[in-house]
């Protein structure tokens, strides 16, 4: 559904939603660790959310990355865009260029409810809410 630097970039702003309690900085080992994901991939990512104003970041010793109250606020769907653009909003589920409402593939019309409730869900739902949902202590963010 997503690219898997999608995937990273989602659980990195969870990870970090949930150490950024009066903006406290995490640095990327941490992130990397707590979210199971490649070092170097996460310094990436975190570098591109950052640039796209999705995170905050500090450089130097006591730098890394935080997120204010108004950065928790931005919807799931802001951290998609950020990294996938936007074309789950609009490509096909088989990768043809020529898929339309005229000319459909043979997944088309059933995809198309499936990309509809998808969208209600990373549209709909905040950083902050995916936070509070892992600080629950009912889901996780990472294979042990």
């Amino acid at each position: 559904m997503f690219s898997k630097t999608c995937e990273y970039a989602i659980r990195a702003m969870i990870f970090v939603a949930q150490k950024s309690t009066d903006e406290t900085r995490v640095g990327i080992k941490e992130i990397a660790s707590g979210t199971q994901a490649p070092e170097h991939f996460i310094a990436k990512i975190m570098q591109e959310l950052s640039r796209k104003k999705i995170v905050k970041s500090i450089k130097g010793p006591n730098g890394g990355f935080f997120m204010t109250k108004e950065d928790l606020s931005q919807s799931i769907a802001d951290i998609v865009k950020a990294i996938d653009g936007e074309s789950i909003y609009s490509d096909c589920v088989l990768g043809l260029k020529a898929c339309s409402e005229k000319n459909p593939c043979p997944l088309h019309d059933d995809y198309k409810e499936i990309k509809r409730n998808l969208l209600t869900l990373i549209e709909g739902n905040t950083i902050s809410e995916f936070r509070d949902k892992l600080n629950s202590n009912r889901f996780f963010l990472k294979n042990d």
